[in-house]
């Protein structure tokens, strides 16, 4: 893979090209590494981990920004460029043929895993929904038109509500009309992601007990907002929600999960209305992790987090690597052996150190351990040199 960037972050211009293996970048921070990672990530998923809008890419003083890969993977070489344009819509181009990025999904696949990784521990669930949905694109690239159609239904139902509540009524069959939308799109979205959790749950076991040393139990949970015992009740708290992964359902039942959204959406609806707020829905449903038996999230020790952190990408890298079309994905990661004691640091390396392709960046060389010798490039005012 090599990797060019003309005005992006605090690049004017700069080339690198990666050898198979490990790849380092050292350098102070505030020098540029992240950025490079982050440029890569943006070719794979046509956004970027760290910013919600694409205004910050841009080198100041410039309006645009590219960035542009060669991909080698199943046997195939495919140049991949985009052209970040902040308030325009930004240019996607595969082998110079131009392309809406939903068909270029999957020429570049990588899993990423940096600090802020910590909050899909920690954090509110919509960063474990994140988690979920960008790991389903990365196997299902057309999970990315069905994510999109139930976010866009979703701001179109929330406003007819605020405007119902602000006016005291709701027109006739205007909500019923977006519950149809809602229901179709979210209950395609739930079952991508109950397959997933399915996949993900032996292989996230796997992956802590290999990272931290430790045989803890671990496990994840989809809890849904719907409620799937049916009979129209009203949903209570997640506790009071089956799981139909645990519950040994082999597949989940799209048209069941359908009902139950519908059945849901009846219950609440003077809920919603009072409210004006969807209250059932993926976007209100929770991926619970669990260590030892008890929630991660405020039980978990900082150790414990860090290892579950890496544990998800790990597996969401061996899920993609045994089932996702194309090859290894390009592993990246960002600053992480800084935040890892030297057991869980020589146990990352050996767990990463067979991965085709492994982009790492760190503050001081000490931090990488000696397993991830490779390539070494060192960055500094946006400029990368060997060494």
């Amino acid at each position: 893979m090599s990797l060019s960037l003309t005005d992006y972050r605090n690049y004017a211009a700069a080339e690198v090209t990666l050898e198979p293996g490990a790849t380092t970048f050292v350098g102070a921070n505030g020098q540029g590494k992240t950025n490079l990672i982050e440029a890569a990530g943006y070719l794979a998923a046509f956004g970027s981990h760290r910013v919600a809008t694409d205004a910050p890419l841009i080198r100041q003083g410039t309006d645009r920004a590219i960035v542009r890969g060669v991909v080698t993977a199943g046997g195939r070489e495919s140049l991949l460029e985009v052209e970040i344009n902040p308030g325009r819509a930004n240019r996607v181009r595969v082998n110079r043929a131009p392309a809406r990025p939903r068909e270029a999904l999957g020429v570049l696949r990588c899993v990423l895993f940096a600090p802020e990784d910590i909050a899909i521990v920690k954090g509110d669930p919509d960063q474990r929904r994140r988690y979920l949905d960008d790991l389903l694109v990365s196997m299902r690239p057309r999970y990315a038109g069905v994510r999109a159609d139930y976010e866009r239904v979703l701001r179109q139902r929330t406003a007819l509500l605020k405007s119902a509540k602000a006016r005291g009524a709701v027109p006739p069959g205007a909500l019923e009309a977006w519950d149809d939308q809602l229901i179709s799109a979210g209950a395609v979205l739930t079952a991508g992601r109950l397959r997933l959790v399915a996949a993900i749950r032996p292989l996230l076991a796997e992956c802590y007990s290999a990272v931290s040393g430790t045989e803890r139990d671990t496990d994840l949970r989809y809890r849904m907002s719907a409620d799937l015992g049916g009979a129209g009740q009203d949903v209570g708290g997640a506790d009071d929600v089956p799981d139909p992964v645990s519950a040994g359902e082999p597949e989940p039942d799209q048209e069941k999960i359908a009902l139950a959204l519908r059945e849901s959406l009846a219950a609440r609806r003077r809920a919603e209305l009072e409210r004006a707020v969807c209250l059932v829905g993926p976007h209100r449903d929770e991926l619970e992790l669990r260590i030892g038996g008890l929630p991660s999230r405020g039980y978990a020790s900082h150790g414990e987090s860090w290892s579950l952190a890496l544990a998800l990408r790990l597996a969401a890298y061996q899920l993609l690597r045994r089932d996702g079309p194309g090859g290894d994905p390009v592993l990246m990661l960002d600053d992480v052996f800084a935040e890892l004691d030297a057991g869980r640091r020589d146990r990352l390396a050996a767990l990463v150190a067979e991965a085709e392709q492994v982009l790492v960046t760190a503050a001081v060389p000490a931090d990488v351990p000696v397993g991830l010798a490779g390539a070494r490039f060192r960055v500094a005012g946006g400029a990368i040199t060997h060494g």
